[in-house]
């Protein structure tokens, strides 16, 4: 594979100074496919994108005027999966050994969801063939670990500014996500791993906001937060990791991934979260909920 430069494989887009101790990720926007990976893959064209989440970066890319970092990826999901462990990996992906330390049982990995994934949305399989080991340890250690280093990187800074700080990991879902035992469809879904990555009030408080705006939002059902929340998320420390779902079919088609005509109108009204988010989080900041001593 040839080298890529880490200045095209994600971007952190910075406010002139950073005003308020937010950091927001996009993972899973990316959407430069390299051409070797193409050539690898057995799906083309809109087949290989249903993994993306479809403009994210662009709904959230107010975080940078509001004066939080936004850091996001231009690789694709389907391509590697940061949002996972390092070595969440499937032996039968690939040719020769994968190394003890890979963790080969996850249930993600069984999904075919693992940090190289093996399949995209809808269970089409990406490869026409297997890759070589070797070549799934490079995208390891080119791809993820920077990504993960800047990551951990912009939330210690804000740590040590504010004293405390929130990572808002931002994604999107399929439109035909349902609450289990409804037909009832959330708007946004907002994760906290169960109470584990972020203090009860703020993730109430997400809820909240979104509620008022005449959004349906739920907790943690059918998405709590993945990798990046649960690892990053440490809120005796003053820490706090939320995941942020946001229905595509509100914003997107999904069949062409063409902007839908209310793309605009969502896309303030995530700018507006933000803001109420920041200032809920300025007006309870010596809370000991928020800002762990």
């Amino acid at each position: 594979m040839p080298e890529i430069r880490e200045y095209e494989l994600f971007e952190v887009h910075e406010p002139v100074s950073q005003t308020i101790p937010f950091v927001y990720n996009s993972p899973h926007s990316g959407r430069i496919y390299p051409p070797e990976f193409i050539a690898q893959s057995r799906l083309e064209g809109i087949s290989i994108r249903r993994s993306e989440d479809h403009y994210v970066d662009e709904l959230f890319g107010a975080a940078v005027d509001l004066g939080a970092p936004l850091l996001l990826a231009n690789f694709p999901r389907a391509y590697l999966d940061v949002n996972r462990e390092p070595y969440e990996l499937d032996p039968r992906m690939f040719d020769g050994l994968l190394p003890p330390y890979a963790n080969i049982n996850s249930l993600r990995v069984a999904g075919g969801l693992g940090t190289i994934p093996r399949i995209v949305a809808e269970n089409m399989e990406i490869y026409a063939r297997r890759l070589p080991v070797q070549e799934g340890l490079e995208r390891v250690e080119s791809v993820y670990k920077p990504y993960h280093s800047t990551l951990r990187r912009l939330i210690a800074r804000t740590h040590v500014q504010f004293g405390f700080g929130v990572l808002i990991d931002c994604h999107s879902m399929p439109g035909n996500v349902r609450v289990a035992g409804s037909n009832a469809r959330p708007d946004f879904i907002i994760g906290d791993r169960y109470g584990t990555s972020a203090s009860a009030e703020l993730s109430r408080t997400a809820i909240g906001i979104l509620e008022e705006m005449g959004f349906a939002a739920i907790r943690n059902k059918p998405y709590a937060g993945g990798f990046i929340t649960e690892h990053y998320g440490r809120p005796s420390r003053g820490l706090h990791a939320l995941q942020i779902e946001v229905n595509r079919s509100i914003y997107v088609d999904e069949v062409t991934l063409e902007k839908r005509p209310d793309f605009d109108i969502v896309a303030t009204a995530v700018t507006s979260f933000m803001r109420q988010m920041a200032d809920y989080v300025e007006k309870f900041s010596g809370d000991r909920a928020l800002a762990a001593e």
